[in-house]
């Protein structure tokens, strides 16, 4: 069971293009503050501060455009996670509407060295509860 985290995104000026839909770079930001919401959100009854999450790749296909004023959700959930690494898939969805599907892996690092550090119990535990 995918456990589904949602944010939401109002498209404002800043955020078009020269082509007046929302620009490429704009979804990238929007990922890095899904998933900066997502592990708050997961951590919020415990913070964890001896280690921190970079990204290492991310894949990113665009099927459809928003525009301004569009009201943009975006849903996230983690998928592998083993070793230093972890998968975050993120959807964008205009009303029922898939508008860009993303997966980043990310690496976690010891907070003090920035050297990749294995994913511990404790941080899986709260990736994915129910595997």
């Amino acid at each position: 069971m995918k456990n589904i985290f949602e944010a939401e995104f109002k498209v404002e000026l800043k955020d078009i293009d020269d082509l007046n839909h929302v620009n490429n770079a704009v979804y990238v930001k929007w990922m890095d503050e899904v998933a900066f919401k997502h592990w708050a959100y997961l951590t919020r009854n415990k913070a964890i501060v001896d280690t921190i999450w970079v990204v290492n790749r991310h894949e990113i296909d665009y099927k459809s455009e928003a525009f301004l004023g569009d009201k943009i959700t975006a849903k996230t959930y983690v998928g592998d996670t083993k070793g230093v690494t972890s998968e975050r898939i993120i959807e964008f969805y205009k009303d029922n509407t898939l508008l860009v599907k993303s997966k980043t892996i990310w690496v976690l690092l010891d907070a003090k060295t920035y050297k990749p550090v294995r994913i511990r119990e404790n941080i899986l535990n709260l990736l994915q509860p129910f595997k």
